[in-house]
């Protein structure tokens, strides 16, 4: 007789959520959750199949907290798509080494499909629809996850920014003075900045 279960699918989660944030999504396997829950590697096979299956429960949790109730109904479109992304934005931001994961899983996902149905009933609401509808769901979804990696893989005040102030401003006038005034942005006016000039191209 097989022995009973004794793991949540939020511990086993949970745990390989732990070797992420601390080894990066590489560092995620089999093993090593089985060492984070200080049990086997075959022990762990009795809860998940392999290593997918863990990704997927990863993705859950992660997005498990993201707010997916509507946002203030008196508040304008523009205000609710913005509470709706700032909430994903924060939540995965808050790991962001699960960002791939994110994407390839997006469709398994209950905390992205209510994600998602909450931001599209807002938009057709403000008289988005159709393949424009289509767009703007995949554009914000872009944009949000786009955002999380900039911030954390290529900062704006990062080395990389500083490399491109060195260059010759002769060949690289643009980039060379953009990067100096870059500097000067932060994080968070990057992601309001770049979130207006997106709804802006909606045009409602």
């Amino acid at each position: 007789m097989p022995r009973p279960r004794s793991l949540t699918p939020d511990q086993l989660a949970s745990a390989a959520l732990a070797v992420i944030d601390r080894d990066g999504l590489a560092g995620l396997s089999m093993r090593a959750v089985a060492q984070e829950l200080g049990m086997s590697t075959m022990g762990l096979y009795r809860y998940v199949q392999d290593r997918e299956e863990l990704e997927r429960l990863v993705v859950e949790l992660v997005l498990s907290a993201v707010d997916t109730e509507p946002p203030d109904p008196d508040a304008s479109w523009r205000e609710r798509i913005e509470a709706m992304a700032r909430r994903l934005h924060d939540a995965v931001g808050a790991h962001p080494a699960v960002v791939p994961l994110t994407i390839t899983h997006r469709h398994r996902s209950l905390g992205v499909l209510r994600w998602s149905e909450t931001v599209l009933s807002v938009l057709t609401e403000a008289g988005v629809e159709g393949e424009r509808r289509v767009v703007a769901l995949r554009g914000l979804l872009g944009y949000v996850i786009g955002a999380i990696q900039l911030e954390h893989l290529g900062p704006l005040s990062g080395p990389g920014t500083t490399a491109i102030t060195e260059l010759p401003p002769a060949e690289f006038p643009h980039m060379t003075e953009t990067a100096r005034q870059a500097r000067d942005v932060d994080t968070e006016r990057e992601f309001r900045g770049g979130l207006a000039m997106l709804l802006d191209g909606l045009g409602v």
